[in-house]
């Protein structure tokens, strides 16, 4: 299987049909039993894109670390979220879209087009933008988008883990590895844990 290269080319076919100022939009954290879902808004400068970017999941920690630290230098980069509670009222697809509606509306230099990763677009844009299937592995403003997205959360979950140790935030980011469930089942439901996953709901509701 060839393995998918970000490159600028989603922007530059944006630039050719008009766009001048277009941010990259990622989320981060769909998965999780915990925790909020986080999203982030990235707009490039074509002269300064830091080195070794490229989709979140394929980099090594420190890399993303690295690459955040710069981002923050030669970006704009905006980054929110939606809470565990909104995802619980929302649903967890109209919280990530929220959380990017937010990440966008929060960057400093409004954008005249977004580039999202997936294959839905979030209705509270205030601009044109397409949905790109895989985009964190084929546009860089996207990968960009979900390096910082995953930083931020990241760092979240080990806050958060040490509010609440035992269910190895700080290693699984709140996702149903079987450390975290068993810790589930052993420590019980915290009000970071999302009620309407069905994990969680089983526990609370004694249907395991």
């Amino acid at each position: 299987m060839t393995r998918l290269i970000a490159d600028f080319s989603f922007e530059t076919a944006a630039r050719a049909r008009g766009a001048t100022v277009i941010a990259g939009v990622d989320e981060v954290g769909r998965g999780p039993l915990c925790g909020p879902v986080t999203a982030a808004a990235v707009i490039l400068d074509p002269a300064h894109i830091p080195q070794g970017i490229g989709d979140s999941k394929a980099l090594s920690s420190a890399k993303r670390e690295r690459i955040y630290v710069e981002l923050l230098a030669v970006a704009q980069v905006s980054v929110a979220h939606a809470s565990v509670e909104e995802i619980d009222a929302l649903n967890i697809l109209r919280a990530s879209h929220l959380a990017m509606e937010r990440a966008v509306a929060g960057l400093v230099i409004r954008p005249d087009f977004v580039l999202v990763d997936g294959n839905r677009l979030p209705k509270g844009l205030p601009c044109g933008a397409e949905a790109v299937v895989k985009g964190d592995a084929k546009s860089l403003s996207i990968a960009a988008a979900s390096i910082a997205a995953k930083v931020v959360r990241d760092r979240i979950m080990v806050d958060l883990a040490q509010q609440h140790p035992g269910y190895g935030w700080e290693r699984n980011a709140g996702y149903p590895t079987k450390d975290h469930l068993a810790a589930l089942l052993n420590l019980g439901v915290t009000p970071q844990h999302r009620r309407s996953f069905r994990p969680v709901h089983n526990i609370l509701y004694q249907e395991i």
